[in-house]
Order: C-alpha cells, then sequence, then structure tokens
C-alpha cells in the first residue's frame, strides 16, 4: 500500500485517531460526494459516525480509500472490478494471518530441545 502511495506521490496521512470527511476529500483529491458513493459501493469502507451523524474516518479507512482511488483513478478499474481486487487481497491478508497464527501455536514454545532429545534417542539406538 505505502509503494503505491509512494509511487503515485500521494501526500502523508498526518497521524490522527479521526478525519472528517472535508479533511478526506482535500487529502484525496476528490469531492464529498465521491467518498460517500464509494462507501455505498465497497462494503470494507464504514466510517463511524458522530453523535451529530459527520462521518469520522479512521486512519485505515484513508488507506481503502487511497488504493480504491488507486484502483479506480491510475488502474482504470470498474467499480466492479476494484471491489474483486479488493475482496480478493483482504482473503490473502486474512490466509497470511491464518498461517501465522498457526505458526504460532505450533511452535508455541522452543522446538529444539525437543528436537535434541529425538536426536539424542536416534543416536543411541545407531550405536
Amino acid at each position: 500500500m505505502t509503494d503505491v502511495a509512494v509511487e503515485a506521490g500521494v501526500p502523508e496521512i498526518p497521524d490522527k485517531l479521526y478525519f472528517k470527511i472535508g479533511e478526506v476529500s482535500e487529502l484525496l483529491g476528490v469531492e464529498p460526494y465521491v467518498l460517500r458513493f464509494w462507501e455505498t459501493e465497497f462494503p470494507h469502507l464504514a466510517p463511524k459516525k458522530s453523535g451529530t451523524g459527520h462521518r469520522l474516518y479512521r486512519k485505515k479507512d484513508v488507506e481503502l480509500l487511497l488504493r480504491i482511488k488507486h484502483l479506480l483513478y491510475e488502474k482504470r478499474f470498474t467499480i466492479e472490478g476494484a471491489r474483486q481486487t479488493l475482496q480478493a487481497e483482504g482473503r490473502v491478508a486474512a490466509k497470511t494471518r491464518v498461517s501465522k497464527r498457526a505458526q504460532k501455536e505450533l511452535f508455541a514454545e522452543d522446538p529444539l530441545p525437543e528436537i535434541r532429545r529425538e536426536l539424542t534417542a536416534i543416536l543411541a539406538l545407531l550405536k
């Protein structure tokens, strides 16, 4: 994601907890109505709403919006194509998280002592 942003000359996202729609609109260089439309088309994009109903985007929302803009404006994807690409990327990320979790469970403790014991037992059998 950051490689895309750097290549495209996108400004760095400020380190804030929440962004208003106007700030995000200015950061991305698109009108607020475009952001509201994208919310209806991309299910993963769901900014929180304040008590007064104003949209509050988190940093991950802004990163997703940058990715959507890149796919639509630079890669020239259709809305459907961009949606499918993001869903596929999400599936790959989920598989990676699962495999990392499985590795942690598999190697919850240091495997070397057990390996040493097994090798020592094999060596004793061979003598």
